[in-house]
């Protein structure tokens, strides 16, 4: 029986290590997507072997936006994402130089966190693809079928970046092809609209061409159903609800998809003894022992990132999303620390009990979870659903910082109690930013067991795990969204609903709006989705559409900059950008209209030196007057030699 996992594939990953390391550079010419000059294309590529290994990369890069880390106290692309979004903010207050003040900061020239990244890992993905796209056909003895097979994979990478780039950026470079000879410097921006009826068309392509994956013998490859989720997405943003509504109904009734509705797989519950868990199928659908297995249906694309092999990247989720817990900002009644962490060999201090270091891990809250997601956001029909297994702190998926004990034996009265928050009238955390929230454990855990099996440790980050790019509860929230758009409430209410009924929540929707569509995107897909580009991506949706948000506007898409809907949720939801009530670092948290469209990097608008990019509206050196092709095909028709 074949392994159901890239691990099998060791010879492949050994000739990506090497392209990886000649290919990764950021150089000034980025945007030239010409890895030519480490190797020989005749010969890498006329294998394939060579494009398999160059498919690797591509699945690696995807990958990458959920785990790259530089260091361990920056944060992962992800956490930059969320920074712009209704429900996170940047919390370590330590850093002089935090992320908050959003309006002013992000510039051209400055480009905090992992802005850059974005740009930047998004062309180096789509040169990968690209060689694929620019080789396949010169390769011998392969198939027809099999090519197709391998540009279908290539679309799909290239239209997934191209996505995530003009929903952060939008205008941008079209880039479609391996130049050879001299690099480009001339490119022209490229119409978002543009780019977008371009990778619609390119996924009507992959869907053909890619096969199911129960024909195929690794799991975590791009398949038929990945390529028909991103496929709904491009007719969400082009206007075409119809087609997204028949190709959510294809996923959910004709692709031997279902969602989990109860328990299954291997019941992982670590250190039950300090933080019980009863086991429930939100618990066993986000554990990464259970999401790549055959039993798990609901799994569209996984991202195989396993503990201890070459696959295996640590995240770091609870360092970085868990508040800071062993802090001298939060005391106990008697004024001592209240929470310490400790190396279980230290016997002195080692308190079983309530030893939350590999129970749920240490963070250092490099973001933090708004009011809003923590809890205004689980009230439906004016409730507080207590019965939704994503909120639920009963069974143990959600953490509350109420929940935890005191566990410093130099407060023995206090030992074993619940934190509170306050004594009285007296504040008992002086950081509340970064060290009082709660958060969902249920998908912040992921086990380190190097660090949980070293008796010596004291530090529990969170190791390598698989992660979810698509699974099937998103493809109902993307119908509904599409049956919104075309007017059928009741349709999309009960596609909600379906999500809802899952988690056992004690309160449905008797009708839906775009808000309570997207309340439930955060509630199901935190930190799963990219939050802010599926914000904007709705926003220019919506506009399209001409319907109106929970607050009776409606949008142009012309005039997004202006206002959006996204903004509108950021203005609303979120208790710290542009309230004026908390100073960080003698920061305030601030966002502007215009940072629905991040600025296009300095360094690649002084790179392409034979024209002129277009700066986004609102940032230094905004030009309406310079041109950009409006039509993908003649931006593609200036990529051929000249």
């Amino acid at each position: 029986m074949k392994k159901n996992n890239k691990i099998t594939i060791t010879k492949t990953l050994l000739l990506c290590a090497t392209l990886i390391a000649g290919l990764s550079g950021c150089k000034k010419d980025y945007l030239q997507p010409d890895p030519l000059s480490v190797y020989i294309p005749g010969t890498t590529f006329s294998t394939k072997g060579g494009l398999d290994a160059a498919m690797a990369i591509c699945d690696k890069h995807l990958r990458s936006y959920w785990t790259y880390f530089e260091y361990a106290d920056l944060g992962l692309p992800i956490s930059t994402d969320y920074m712009f979004s209704d429900v996170a903010v940047a919390s370590k207050t330590d850093d002089p130089n935090i992320f908050i003040d959003i309006a002013t900061r992000l510039t051209p020239t400055d480009q905090p966190e992992r802005v850059g990244y974005f740009w930047n890992e998004a062309y180096n993905g789509i040169k990968y693809a690209n060689t694929i796209l620019s080789y396949i056909d010169k390769v011998p003895g392969i198939s027809d079928t099999i090519k197709n097979e391998y540009k279908g994979r290539a679309m799909f990478h290239r239209a997934f970046h191209y996505m995530g780039l003009v929903f952060r950026f939008k205008d941008i470079p079209l880039v479609t092809r391996i130049l050879e000879g001299e690099p480009k410097v001339d490119y022209q921006s490229t119409k978002r609209e543009a780019i977008l009826q371009m990778i619609t068309q390119d996924m009507e392509q992959a869907v053909q061409w890619v096969p199911v994956q129960k024909k195929m013998s690794l799991v975590g490859l791009v398949n038929k159903s990945a390529c028909r989720q991103l496929l709904v997405k491009c007719y969400l943003a082009t206007g075409q609800w119809d087609k997204a509504i028949a190709q959510a109904d294809t996923l959910i009734n004709n692709s031997d998809l279902s969602l989990m509705t109860n328990n299954f797989g291997n019941f992982v519950s670590p250190y039950a003894s300090v933080w019980p868990v009863t086991r429930n199928v939100i618990w066993d659908l986000h554990r990464p022992e259970n999401k790549a297995i055959p039993a798990n249906t609901e799994t569209i694309l996984v991202m195989i990132n396993r503990n201890n092999t070459d696959m295996g990247v640590k995240m770091n989720s609870m360092r970085n999303w868990l508040p800071f817990l062993d802090y001298v900002a939060t005391s106990t009644p008697d004024a001592q620390q209240a929470i310490r962490y400790v190396a279980p060999s230290n016997t002195t201090d080692f308190r079983a009990a309530w030893d939350y270091k590999d129970a749920i891990g240490r963070g250092i809250a490099h973001i933090r979870p708004t009011y809003f997601h923590q809890n205004t956001l689980w009230a439906v029909n004016g409730v507080n659903d207590a019965g939704d297994l994503r909120h639920n702190s009963t069974v143990g998926n959600w953490a509350r910082m109420d929940s935890l004990k005191y566990n410093n034996p130099k407060s023995p009265t206090w030992i074993g109690k619940n934190l509170r928050l306050r004594n009285g009238s007296t504040l008992l955390c002086t950081d509340t930013v970064r060290g009082w929230f709660d958060w969902p454990h249920y998908k912040y855990y992921i086990e380190d067991v190097t660090e949980t099996g070293n008796v010596n440790e004291a530090n529990h980050r969170g190791g390598a795990g698989d992660l979810y790019c698509y699974r099937l509860a998103e493809t109902y929230l993307l119908r509904a969204e599409a049956k919104f758009y075309k007017g059928d409430i009741a349709g999309a209410t009960a596609d909600v609903n379906k999500i809802r009924q899952r988690a056992q929540c004690t309160q449905l929707y008797t009708t839906v709006g775009i808000g309570d569509i997207i309340d439930e995107r955060a509630r199901e897909l935190n930190m799963e989705e990219f939050r802010f580009a599926e914000l904007s991506r709705v926003s220019y949706s919506l506009a399209l559409s001409g319907k109106s948000d929970e607050w009776g506007n409606s949008y142009q898409v012309e005039n997004l900059a202006q206002n959006s809907y996204w903004f509108q949720r950021v203005q609303h939801y979120s208790d710290f950008y542009n309230k004026g009530r908390t100073t960080v670092q003698n920061r305030s948290y601030t966002m502007a209209a215009k940072n629905i469209n991040w600025a296009i990097p300095q360094v690649a608008i002084n790179a392409n030196g034979g024209n002129r990019l277009r700066q986004n509206e609102g940032y230094s050196g905004y030009d309406g007057g310079i041109s950009m092709w409006t039509n993908w095909q003649d931006a593609v028709a200036d990529e051929l030699p000249k």
